[in-house]
């Protein structure tokens, strides 16, 4: 299987108050097509930044992030910014999406930016539209956002982050604000589309989350301090033994 990420001796710094804070020292891994791998780590540790950068929404100070054969880390900013449009997709805690659309023209809105995504407006609204119905939410294609519950909404930014059919979704707390129900809803969603092929990386501090993911990722004053391996996770009836073995390792990590 191909490497779709890969990082070396990544750092990223920060100037505040004239005080330099290195919160990523020389992180090193790989992602290969078709995982679905979380971060976890306390509070502070760098999950976010790592998240950011990796995904070029922040820059690099050091090191090199290789997405697909391409250094991103050396791009200028408007070829960062095609290839996030394009060949990524991004899940976030806060929903963020535009109150005077709808929740289908929201989703469909990255289509009608991109310059790759070939559909004609009427292909893409109707793709925006089939995957809604995969993800359950079509009866809420013409309501305002505010008209539609965190679950839902939630699930409508899966579908935008889907839109241009992208190679990566980079997904930071995508279950943070929603309770247990919608949350285990949105990771059903999210390891569908993982087993259809999408490679996911996501940050959580859930462990039922984490437990669904192939890896985890422990990372602890800006550097990974340990992974852990799953098998691809196929049913409920398996997720208590891997949620169980999960802490226990988080627990030797320091958890």
């Amino acid at each position: 299987m191909r490497n779709v990420l890969e990082v070396n001796n990544l750092c990223k710094t920060y100037i505040t108050n004239k005080r330099q804070n290195n919160v990523l020292k020389n992180v090193n891994f790989k992602v290969e097509q078709g995982e679905m791998v979380a971060i976890m780590g306390p509070s502070g540790s760098g999950k976010s930044t790592l998240l950011y950068t990796v995904s070029g929404m922040d820059k690099a100070t050091a090191g090199e992030v290789v997405f697909d054969g391409r250094n991103i880390a050396s791009l200028k900013s408007s070829e960062l910014a095609s290839i996030r449009l394009d060949e990524m997709g991004f899940i976030f805690q806060q929903m963020y999406m535009l109150k005077n659309l709808s929740v289908l023209d929201n989703i469909v809105l990255p289509a009608c930016q991109s310059k790759k995504n070939m559909l004609s407006k009427k292909e893409k609204v109707e793709y925006g539209m089939s995957l809604m119905r995969k993800l359950g939410i079509i009866e809420i294609a013409d309501n305002d956002i505010n008209e539609v519950s965190g679950g839902q909404l939630q699930r409508a930014c899966i579908c935008r982050s889907m839109i241009n059919k992208p190679q990566m979704i980079f997904a930071d707390e995508p279950t943070g604000a929603l309770n247990r129900t919608s949350s285990d809803e949105v990771m059903e969603e999210l390891r569908k589309i993982n087993a259809d092929g999408t490679t996911i990386m996501l940050v959580t501090h859930d462990v039922k989350v984490a437990a669904k993911c192939t890896r985890v990722m422990y990372i602890v004053d800006g550097n990974i301090k340990g992974e852990y391996n799953f098998d691809r996770y196929k049913s409920e009836n398996e997720l208590r033994q891997r949620e169980r073995s999960l802490n226990n390792w988080l627990m030797e990590m320091g958890w």
